[in-house]
């Protein structure tokens, strides 16, 4: 294996590291080379820029749901045939949950089980020399964890930079690059995050814009220069999600998108065949598969739309009566009785379940989660733990009465309580699933 890689980060969400990690990948496969992203944590939104920047399927490395070896695996995976892997962090370089050391889905433990330098993004809009205080407490904190440099973001003015960039390399770091303050690089956002690669107008020609900036501000050279061997170890693919059927038909549209790359790969590596519907345009599931999936994504931008597609209900029902349907988060929400969007106003779902979900009333729910399922279903036996992620506004106004899904724990190991629900040949739950616990 060829490949080097390094990890973009930053002390905290906001300071830019996504558009920065975005532009580094298309400038430098403007170069030639053969870039791979990565994203650290449970985030559904950046593989998808990932794959626009570098022509290439983004990978999830989570390290509180995946095991070590997943992780292994997924990142030989990723780093086969590539000349560079950027591995893109979650929120601040250590942030995560209390949990046994390297399993706290923090980037760092990425950075110190693959042995990866990180390119630390600092905004420095509120702040100029306080940034060498900042960079070399960051530097400090984890033995294990090694800054390779710091790129500069936000910057005013040339003496700003200048300011900032003497006091950093005072303190034996070096300073790579640095961007002005420019929010025409800002990434538009709606309320789970980034709005999709795939909704985003003129996706193209705005990565190609990160390219120029980032081609323009940063020494690429140094950058490249600074990125370390990447050489996992062979890995397993023990703890991933088994295929949970060999013909499986996937609601994949504007309202149903959010599936984990490593899942697809993994079902296509077992044997599995993908056989993608559309509920917005008012397609059903192919009644010759053999199970149906709805994923997550916004069905409550599109409740409207869902509502009258009534052949795509019909079809469901029928592929009910006899296969499995399992709906994660807003599928679970397309599979009950009704959704009310944000303005109030309710609109009829599937009603294979009981339950209704608002969009009006929002409180968010966002963490890890271990599910215990009360019953066989898609996602594993019963008795099976499941690990996964949580995060979303919409919340149950009303249950429905149908038995649960699965006895949920947070990342901790605290009991959340019963969760999701089933009926039949139809399940659902909020969580989306990552990995076998």
């Amino acid at each position: 294996m060829t490949a080097r890689g390094f990890i973009v980060a930053a002390d905290r969400s906001g300071a830019g590291k996504t558009s920065i990690a975005i532009g580094l990948m298309r400038a430098f496969a403007r170069t030639g080379l053969a870039v791979r992203g990565a994203k650290s944590g449970p985030d559904y939104i950046d593989p998808g820029y990932h794959r626009a920047a570098t022509g290439h399927a983004g990978v999830n490395l989570d390290s509180w749901a995946m095991d070590p070896a997943f992780i292994d695996r997924l990142t030989a995976r990723q780093a086969a045939g590539a000349d560079l892997v950027i591995v893109e962090s979650a929120m601040g370089l250590f942030d995560g949950i209390p949990a046994a050391e390297g399993r706290t889905g923090a980037a760092a433990d990425l950075a110190r089980r693959l042995r990866l330098p990180v390119l630390l993004v600092h905004d420095v809009s509120g702040h100029s020399q306080t940034a060498a205080a900042i960079v070399r407490g960051l530097a400090a904190h984890d033995a294990g964890v090694r800054i390779g440099g710091v790129v500069l973001n936000k910057a005013g003015s040339a003496r700003h930079e200048a300011l900032a960039r003497d006091a950093i390399e005072r303190i034996g770091i070096p300073v790579l690059g640095a961007l002005r303050r420019d929010p025409g690089l800002t990434l538009p956002e709606r309320h789970l995050g980034l709005v999709q690669a795939g909704a985003h107008a003129a996706l193209d020609a705005f990565i190609e814009r990160l390219a120029d900036a980032v081609e323009n501000a940063l020494d690429l050279a140094a950058v490249k220069a600074m990125a370390a061997l990447l050489d996992p170890a062979a890995g397993s693919a023990a703890s991933a999600l088994p295929p949970p059927g060999r013909r499986i038909a996937l609601a994949r549209d504007a309202a149903f998108s959010f599936v984990y790359p490593h899942m697809l790969e993994h079902w296509r590596d077992e044997g599995a065949e993908i056989v993608p519907f559309s509920p917005l345009a008012d397609e059903g599931p192919d009644p010759s598969c053999d199970i149906c999936w709805l994923p997550g994504g916004y069905p409550e931008l599109h409740a409207g739309r869902l509502a009258a597609a009534a052949n795509f209900r019909d079809r469901l029902a029928a592929f009910a009566r006899t296969s499995p349907v399992h709906g994660e988060c807003g599928g679970f929400m397309a599979l009950g009785e009704a959704l009310v969007d944000g303005a109030g106003v309710a609109h009829r779902m599937a009603g294979l379940l009981g339950h209704t979900t608002s969009f009006a009333a929002r409180r968010i729910n966002l963490g890890y989660r271990q599910a215990r399922l009360a019953a066989d279903c898609p996602l594993g036996r019963a008795g099976a733990t499941i690990n996964g992620h949580e995060f979303h506004y919409s919340r149950m106004v009303e249950s429905g009465g149908d038995a649960p899904l699965a006895d949920l724990f947070d990342g901790e190991g605290r009991p959340l309580g019963p969760a999701g629900a089933r009926r039949g040949h139809v399940t659902g739950a909020f969580f989306h699933a990552i990995a076998r616990g």
